[in-house]
């Protein structure tokens, strides 16, 4: 069942006493289950009448009330708030006064949906509170249907794009004007645009948003929970433009246009999050590709407990976490969660008696407590040169972003051997995998041997929507891909996606973690001593209990956390 505290307006009935713990808490059930608006829950329950809740929102809002099926909506005044914005958002213009607008929402209580609108229209914004089936009815009459659950956002850029008149190649800048740009005029225009794109996409939580130009076109996708889906895909003539914006955004220089630039963009989002995106400019036959990466500092999770280890293997990663000495590596591919492990191993450990150090490229992430330095190697400031002088530190625990040459793997052993604890990443397929990866390095197997402690290898696999979970059937194919038969899974119940607007259609929202944990027992320990091949080192693993990624990834289905496709995408 829901937590009534965290739906905001069932923890203000609470607060107010207007009802009983028991009938908050049926009303959460009611949410939960039936996936209607506590507004809903609570009329439907007949706990509290229409009026009786909208004169509390007011009186807790100091906002007015108002009747949706008098209010004068013009077609000037819906011009102000862009259908993308009003469709995901289900809010309602009803009136301007320059500078504020007054809107109507669905949820009066998400500050988010209240900051992002005013950040996008830059016009002040008072709530206002009515009906929510009026609301949602005027939206639909106002701003036509939801299309198929189009992408968030989407209808939003399209109006920007119109009030532009982009649709025209007579708008191209020529591209040595595009230095001289002064913020005037479609200068703002673009930036509006590349706003909506930058908080519709983060709010999407997206990974990765690419700007993509090619012959005819100019997408724009966003990875969310490691897929790529298009936002929008306008005008090739505006290519330029927005990459010129984004390029200004990050102190770059738009005039370069032959060689790649990386550069970074801090921003402070509608609801005052803290975001660093991460830009990399590369030409292309038919224009510059920008890929910004989304660092939310706020909203990575530095707690082990919080990561979906398996309970005995959370007991083994804190234990061997506090080793005095020693190499615990991190193993998998890009975006498969190893820097957050990492910090949530550091975060463990964390304390006054200890002295850490981290040399990252680059720090994606501040934590309290420990030293972190930037890898620059345009100063010689690479991951050898980081650990060389962190010997001179006095440390206890070492954090090297990435084990990425012999060089680093040899002081990273040294470090070790020398007492002290030192975490790292590798990419390898398996955890088993890391073993011949140091030994293709050219480190000698006894020094792997002797100063090895573990490798977790991880990866991050996508999660079932809960919005459009649906139970079926796996067929006697699938099964035998993941090793099992139906007599197996007889108890087992297994679940997919539909598809919804609230994933895009795709059936999956989030992500979870699968692992598989190498401790270096002693058997495994002569295994490295002979250089015995990864197919050989896993096996003993797995004769000395250690799960797989597979064995993991059928955890994940049984909870009903993902499907059978997703295991075998990334298991097999």
């Amino acid at each position: 069942m829901a937590d009534y505290l965290s739906i905001p307006l069932l923890s203000l009935i609470a607060d107010l006493n207007l009802l009983d713990e028991f009938q908050i808490e049926e009303a959460a059930g009611e949410v939960d289950a039936k996936g209607v608006t506590a507004f809903q829950a609570l009329v439907d329950l007949g706990y509290l009448d229409a009026d009786r809740i909208i004169q509390a929102l007011c009186d807790h809002l100091g906002a007015e009330s108002m009747d949706l099926n008098d209010a004068m909506i013009t077609p000037d005044l819906i011009k102000l708030l862009p259908s993308g914005l009003a469709k995901q958002h289900k809010c309602m213009p009803v009136s301007y006064f320059d500078p504020t607008l007054q809107v109507a929402f669905l949820d009066p209580l998400d500050p988010a949906a209240i900051d992002e609108i005013g950040f996008t229209t830059s016009l002040d914004i008072q709530v206002v509170v009515a009906d929510p089936a009026q609301v949602v009815a005027a939206v639909k009459e106002h701003y036509g249907e939801d299309e198929a659950d189009a992408v968030a956002g989407g209808a939003a850029f399209d109006e920007i794009l119109k009030e532009m008149g982009s649709d025209s190649s007579d708008d191209r800048m020529e591209e040595e004007d595009i230095v001289k740009i002064d913020v005037t005029g479609d200068e703002r225009d673009i930036a509006a645009f590349v706003d909506a794109v930058l908080v519709t996409a983060i709010g999407d939580r997206a990974s990765d948003i690419h700007f993509e130009p090619f012959e005819n076109d100019f997408k724009i996708r966003a990875r969310v929970d490691g897929a790529l889906y298009e936002l929008t895909s306008p005008p090739k003539s505006l290519a330029t433009n927005v990459v010129s914006r984004i390029k200004v955004m990050a102190d770059l220089k738009p005039d370069e246009r032959r060689r790649p630039q990386d550069g970074r963009i801090p921003r402070i989002m509608p609801d005052g999050r803290k975001i660093d995106l991460r830009v990399s400019c590369l030409p292309t036959q038919f224009g510059e590709s920008v890929v910004l990466r989304v660092l939310d500092r706020e909203a990575i999770t530095l707690d082990l407990d919080a990561l979906g280890f398996p309970d005995d293997m959370l007991t083994q990663i804190k234990d061997i976490a506090k080793t005095p000495n020693g190499i615990f590596i991190v193993t998998g591919p890009t975006g498969s969660g190893k820097t957050t492990t990492l910090y949530s191993t550091l975060h463990e450990v964390n304390s006054i008696g200890d002295k850490i150090l981290s040399v990252e490229d680059p720090v994606e992430f501040d934590i309290d407590g420990i030293m972190q330095v930037p890898v620059r190697e345009a100063t010689g400031m690479t991951f050898a040169a980081g650990l060389r002088s962190f010997l001179r530190q006095d440390p206890d625990i070492i954090m090297v972003g990435e084990m990425r040459d012999l060089e680093t793997a040899q002081i990273s052993i040294q470090a070790s051997l020398t007492g002290h604890l030192v975490l790292s990443t590798l990419h390898t397929n398996d955890a088993a995998g890391a073993v011949t990866r140091l030994l293709d390095m050219g480190v000698e197997p006894f020094l792997i041997s002797s100063s090895l402690l573990c490798v977790l290898a991880q990866r991050l696999i996508r999660t079932v929507c809960k919005k459009c979970k649906s139970p079926f059937e796996p067929t006697d194919s699938q099964l035998e891909a993941l090793g099992l038969k139906q007599t197996d899974t007889s108890d087992s119940k297994f679940y997919y996606g539909r598809g919804c607007s609230s994933c895009h259609d795709t059936g999956y929202s989030g992500r979870r973690g699968i692992f598989e944990f190498l401790v270096i027992a002693e058997p495994v320990r002569e295994l490295i001593n002979i250089s015995a091949p990864t197919i050989v080192i896993r096996q003993k693993a797995i004769e000395l209990g250690m799960s797989t990624l597979r064995q993991d990834g059928l955890r994940g289905i049984y909870d009903g956390d993902t499907t059978v496709e997703e295991v075998l995408r990334y298991t097999s």
